[in-house]
């Protein structure tokens, strides 16, 4: 078999294990989503590094929701400098400053995307934002987090601060498909895994919110006529300044 098929037969099996396991979960954090959304909250999503992809993926696209609110500040995104957004992730503080910049409160609800759930920022906002009263969605690999310690100050990880818990199940490392005569480990699947649950999650928002007498705000792609001005209308409702 080529290389090609049994990385590609490695993603399939990544699919198999979370429609096997994570339909449970991406119901009841769907559930979370609604109630904020039915209620003039927001639906928030965080991820640096790496995990800022999946955060970014359900912000203001096709298909998208108009409830979506990214924080993704760009000091803990990959564009700027290697290693910046590794060595900011681990600061106490940083969390809580962002959530009080975006004005989170308990009518929200928060997807925090991290594939170890061990570093100071991700656990710090999820800790924060129930202080706040909103409600926690973590995305992480329990493969991975299960097994290292925390590096915030609480001795926590991401999944125990979490009222609902979305397991990409990304092995340990995230990295850990062989070529053969190498030993180092590539083909990640976290972020593949994450985009899949994440969009999975809107789509089960958007059946609830339709089935519940709504007609939710959905982006059209930006690239199919006369989608312009249906879309700006989106903005200027959803994303106005600090709205």
């Amino acid at each position: 078999m080529s290389v090609t098929k049994k990385y590609l037969d490695v993603l399939q099996a990544k699919l198999d294990e979370i429609v096997e396991t994570q339909v449970e979960n991406i119901e009841a954090a769907a559930k979370l989503v609604v109630e904020s959304c039915e209620n003039g909250g927001r639906f928030y999503v965080f991820g640096s590094g790496h995990s800022h992809m999946v955060a970014e993926e359900i912000y203001i696209r096709a298909g998208g929701l108009g409830y979506v609110k990214a924080i993704l500040p760009p000091e803990l995104m990959l564009h700027e400098m290697p290693n910046k957004s590794t060595w900011l992730e681990r600061l106490d503080g940083f969390s809580k400053a962002m959530l009080d910049l975006y004005k989170v409160d308990e009518k929200d609800t928060i997807m925090i995307i991290s594939n170890s759930g061990r570093n100071a920022v991700p656990v710090e906002m999820a800790i924060e934002a129930k202080k706040k009263g909103a409600k926690v969605i973590a995305m992480t690999s329990m493969k991975h987090s299960a097994e290292v310690t925390s590096r915030h100050s609480s001795g926590k990880r991401l999944f125990e601060c979490a009222d609902v818990v979305l397991d990409n199940v990304a092995d340990k490392g995230d990295a850990n498909f062989y070529v053969d005569n190498f030993n180092v480990p590539t083909g990640p699947t976290s972020d593949f895994a994450g985009i899949a649950l994440a969009n999975t999650l809107i789509v089960t928002v958007i059946d609830q919110l339709v089935k519940d007498g709504h007609q939710p705000p959905v982006f059209r792609s930006s690239n199919v006529d006369g989608a312009d001005e249906y879309n700006n209308e989106l903005f200027d409702k959803y994303y106005g300044y600090w709205k």
